[in-house]
């Protein structure tokens, strides 16, 4: 008996990709793990896209430096011709405010990093327990 063949059937070529593969999420993970890394490669890969979206190159320096995920929000949802508008500064606002948590984040933490890698440099308060 012959193995059965099975058909895939052809996708819509506005839905996804032309090969009529399905997309990973790797870009989607890379970016929420490195945000700095995804501006950077595009930057490189699309410079012309990025230039119609920051008007200077000093802005998305800056944010690449101390707001990456704004920059990043920015850099997908400003697409020309409009820009942001609308539910788009949702997206932004949440990009700074994750920004900004990070930072919060740090500076709630200096203390333990000061010590030494999540070791309290106090010594215990607690009295050791007598044997009577």
């Amino acid at each position: 008996m012959a193995p059965r063949r099975t058909t895939i059937a052809p996708t819509d070529p506005t839905v996804g990709p032309p090969w009529g593969g399905r997309m990973g999420c790797l870009l989607v993970l890379l970016a929420a793990f490195a945000p700095r890394l995804i501006v950077v490669f595009a930057w490189i890969a699309r410079p012309a896209y990025f230039g119609s979206v920051f008007d200077t190159w000093i802005f998305p320096l800056l944010g690449l430096i101390f707001l990456p995920f704004t920059t990043l929000i920015w850099l997908l949802v400003g697409a020309p011709p409009q820009g942001v508008e609308g539910l788009d500064w949702l997206w932004v606002v949440l990009a700074v405010f994750l920004d900004l948590s990070h930072y919060a984040n740090t500076y709630e933490q200096r203390d333990t990093v000061s010590g030494g890698m999540g070791r309290n440099p106090s010594p215990p308060t607690a009295t050791p327990p007598t044997n009577r």
